[in-house]
């Protein structure tokens, strides 16, 4: 919903009949307050599901300036708000001793919790003909061993990786979808999904034949819509087709209840 606040973002996700929702903790003080995202929820009767910790860099300074600190309160959010997940970066590289204690330390985390700490995949930053490894150990989550990861498709196009390779490699630890799409550009362009290159439709299509229990998270970016009416059209869109999609089980698959409960989780 960005530029919007937290407070619109769920008065339109309960409008267009969204499931719920991913709290992303940025620079919004409203989504950095459990009180107030709880009073917010219960208000629009959207439940919140995951919790992004503020792995931002325009959120280094949120919620502390120690990486473990953030993680331990998004921990603390999640358990609160009744949300089954956490989605956290890998660290940036500068970020020297949270790096190499990263895996382990994730571990740890998950092992004192239910909350699930969904690692998410990266991308390399590119200038013109230049490329920089931001993030480490490493942008691909999949060449660490982690409990649960998060796969977000608008960033394997920005790797121009294999997204289905990807998901292979992940297996039974996908726990969370960032579902988006984008066209290889070194912007992380997260367009609707259906817009790019990307395996969207087969990636759900993938999780009716499974018994994949995380949820899909709408992750597009509506920054450039001229009104309020483009955005929730886009929004509306990316449902649509979301829907769609996880409901296109084989006929040999799951029931037609159990796949519209799936259809529901966006």
């Amino acid at each position: 919903m960005y530029p919007e606040s937290t407070a619109t973002a769920f008065e339109i996700a309960a409008r267009l009949g969204y499931d719920g929702v991913e709290v992303m903790v940025w620079t919004d003080p409203v989504s950095q307050d459990v009180d107030a995202l709880r009073r917010l929820s219960d208000h629009h009767g959207v439940p919140i599901l995951a919790v992004h910790a503020p792995c931002l860099l325009i959120t280094q300074r949120v919620w502390s300036t120690d990486p473990w600190t953030k993680l331990q309160r998004a921990q603390a959010a999640a358990e609160r708000l009744g949300a089954s997940t956490v989605v956290v970066h890998p660290p940036f590289r500068w970020q020297r001793q949270y790096a190499r204690d990263f895996v382990t330390g994730i571990w740890r985390m998950a092992d004192e919790t239910d909350v699930r700490f969904a690692v998410e995949n990266m991308y390399p930053w590119r200038y013109r003909d230049r490329e920089m490894l931001a993030y480490a150990p490493e942008w691909d989550v999949t060449k660490d061993d982690y409990r649960h990861f998060t796969v977000d498709l608008s960033h394997t196009a920005t790797a121009r990786t294999d997204a289905s390779a990807m998901i292979d490699r992940m297996g039974d630890r996908l726990a969370h979808i960032h579902l988006a799409d984008g066209n290889g550009s070194a912007k992380d362009e997260h367009l609707v999904p259906g817009r790019g290159t990307q395996p969207c439709a087969e990636l759900l299509e993938g999780l009716a034949r499974t018994s994949f229990d995380g949820h899909v998270v709408i992750e597009v970016n509506t920054r450039r819509a001229m009104s309020s009416a483009e955005r929730e059209a886009d929004l509306a869109e990316a449902l649509a087709f979301t829907r769609l999609h996880l409901a296109a089980g084989p006929t040999a698959g799951p029931t037609p209840t159990a796949e519209r409960d799936r259809a529901r989780r966006p």
